[in-house]
């Protein structure tokens, strides 16, 4: 591919790189802070299906309403508190709830209701507002806006795909696997000389070429043509591993928050074996996160993982479900007081249903994030509720982190 000058100024005013066309997994950003501990958020877009990661077999009405998708101990779910098994996916996590350092919360959404729409859901998620259009900027970023000495490299974005999280006035830095920039000899001092006077655009530069002694990005062996900026093609492989070792490795320095997605949770069909995949790379990327950062770093983490809406309470006719309301919410990390899973059960008898449809919200995911912030970074309740998430009433501390 080659860039032009136009290709190679992105949003935000900086350069960056996100991960091309990939069918799992959108940038993932980090940004740095002066606080020591760590927090991970990961979007499972698509719409995770809260019954079958959190299969709620104590529940009476549960197996008639999923005659095929029911699961719990006796069909191979993993048994957590004598109501709810865990998807035999989601397995190689079972050390992690036993020490404590997994749990989730069943039955929660955003203020995003009836038209369930993944564009909509998202945009809502990641705004972390009451209603769409009301900000502009991510909730993640504007976390960062309220807390002092907040610093960031420069950003590289090149592909497809952005975090809304993490966009507003904070600087953060973008990064995505397989996507390297090279430059010949000839085109670095070419667009030295064309951002020359531009400090920002020329200091974006700088950064990217230090960052190709990292073999991140770096000079190319063939100098035929002196004009050429190439990005290789991702190459196959197992993208939310890279991704986790990139984050991990990060977040042993000075990172403080990253922020990634996971795709492929939409499961209309065949929903068995879409959640077997799913479950299975979301294992392994909190797997690689933990194994990555160390236990020092881990003690002070946490990971949230969050989705823009759950699934129906009933399966349909190709083996799958479609777009609901309530969903889950799962957490993990040193930080976190796992091993429980947190939320009201709304139950599953028709009138308990939202729309007679859906898992009934009973919670607000972003109160449960907005406690996880408020107790591992410190930000005042009053940021929370008016800046961070507007209009959010946080309610009671539900008591999410040691």
């Amino acid at each position: 591919m080659t860039l032009s000058r136009r290709r190679f100024l992105t949003r935000s005013a900086a350069i960056g790189c996100s991960a091309a066309a990939s069918p799992l997994l959108t940038p993932v950003s980090f940004a740095s802070a002066p606080w020591d501990t760590r927090l991970v958020v990961i979007i499972l877009r698509g719409g995770v299906d809260a019954l079958d990661m959190l299969q709620p077999y104590g529940d009476p009405n549960y197996a008639g309403l999923r005659t095929k998708l029911a699961g719990g101990p006796d069909r191979g779910g993993l048994d957590l508190d004598g109501f709810h098994a865990l998807h035999p996916g989601l397995q190689p996590l079972m050390p992690l709830w036993q020490r404590g350092e997994l749990g989730f919360v069943q039955a929660v959404s955003t203020p995003y209701r009836n038209r369930r729409s993944h564009f909509d859901g998202q945009d809502l998620l990641e705004a972390g507002s009451a209603g769409l259009g009301e900000v502009r900027d991510g909730w993640l970023n504007r976390m960062l806006q309220q807390m002092g000495g907040v610093e960031s490299r420069t950003a590289f974005a090149i592909g497809q795909g952005e975090m809304k999280l993490l966009h507003g006035g904070a600087p953060v830095s973008d990064w995505a696997p397989d996507a390297a920039l090279v430059l010949s000899p000839q085109a670095k001092l070419l667009a030295e000389q064309m951002m020359m006077g531009d400090p920002m655009f020329h200091d974006a530069l700088a950064e990217a070429l230090e960052l190709s002694q990292d073999g991140t990005m770096g000079l190319a062996d063939d100098a035929d043509d002196m004009l050429e900026m190439t990005m290789p093609l991702p190459s196959r492989g197992k993208s939310h591993r890279k991704i986790a070792e990139f984050a991990a490795e990060r977040l042993r320095g000075e990172t403080r928050v990253a922020a990634f997605s996971i795709n492929g949770w939409d499961t209309h069909s065949r929903q068995a074996a879409g959640l077997k995949a799913g479950f299975g790379r979301l294992s392994d990327t909190i797997l690689t996160l933990r194994d990555g950062v160390g236990d020092a770093i881990w003690g002070k983490t946490a990971v949230l993982a969050m989705t823009e809406f759950g699934r129906t309470v009933r399966e349909n006719g190709t083996g799958g479900t479609d777009h609901g309301t309530g969903g889950a919410m799962l957490l993990s990390g040193g930080a976190i007081r796992g091993g429980r899973i947190y939320g009201r059960w709304p139950g599953l008898t028709e009138a308990d249903l939202f729309d007679r449809r859906d898992l009934m919200p009973t919670a607000d995911v972003r109160a449960q994030a907005a406690w996880i912030m408020r107790g591992l970074i410190g930000i005042d309740r009053s940021q929370l509720e008016q800046v961070v998430f507007p209009g959010l009433d946080m309610g009671a501390d539900p008591g999410l982190l040691l």
